[in-house]
């Protein structure tokens, strides 16, 4: 598969303007991405703009704090309005807290809310020590997800190799790995691949997928 087909084109900033989002569909259009990255609100902008585009959105982003309930419910719009991958972020603390029936019930919940389309679940593993990400990984697959993926891009760091590479032998064929934030370069994105990601969430994507 050529590397523009592992990329989920990404603009998630606060400040976003609808011209800034159709850019973004424009990009994806000409460059050959997977999909679109967006926040919630900006999915029916995008389906109304082009039909055609894939689109991933994001849940309880980027502090994954909210309510179980609001969660489902914003996963659950953004599938109305067009979308066809939600990423998710878990409750951190809760998960810091060891209190795992909460997290994987989250997930199961969100899944069960979307059906069919594709369920990523960002865990953020830069808040995470190593024995947190895998238990985090076992929950999501517990739980039905169809990818775990490493960070928002939001927090204290991004995606590393080591991470994805742990990620990776933890989930094994039972679910993909989605590596996001800080990934700049074609070099970068490359590593990230071969250390077992299946996807590559990125706003350089152009600057990536230059020779």
């Amino acid at each position: 598969m050529k590397l523009n087909q592992y990329i989920d084109h990404t603009n998630l900033k606060a400040d976003a303007s609808i011209k800034d989002i159709k850019n973004l569909v424009d990009e994806a259009v000409d460059h050959d991405f997977y999909s679109v990255c967006v926040n919630s609100a900006n999915v029916k902008l995008i389906k109304d703009y082009n039909k055609d585009v894939r689109i991933a959105a994001v849940v309880g982003f980027p502090l994954g704090a909210m309510a179980k309930e609001a969660k489902v419910f914003e996963a659950k719009k953004a599938i109305e309005d067009g979308a066809c991958e939600i990423d998710m972020v878990i409750n951190v603390g809760r998960l810091k807290d060891g209190e795992y029936a909460y997290v994987e019930d989250e997930i199961r919940e969100i899944k069960e809310a979307i059906g069919s389309n594709v369920l990523k679940v960002i865990i953020e593993t830069c808040l995470l020590i190593d024995e947190e990400k895998i238990k985090a990984c076992q929950l999501s697959v517990a739980a039905g997800a169809d990818f775990v993926k490493t960070s928002t891009g939001f927090s204290t760091g991004g995606a590393t190799v080591a991470d994805v590479k742990l990620m990776a032998e933890t989930v094994g064929n039972k679910a993909k790995v989605k590596a996001s934030g800080g990934i700049h370069t074609r070099e970068e994105a490359l590593v990230m691949i071969e250390a077992g990601a299946s996807r590559i969430g990125a706003s350089k994507s152009i600057d990536i997928c230059k020779e």
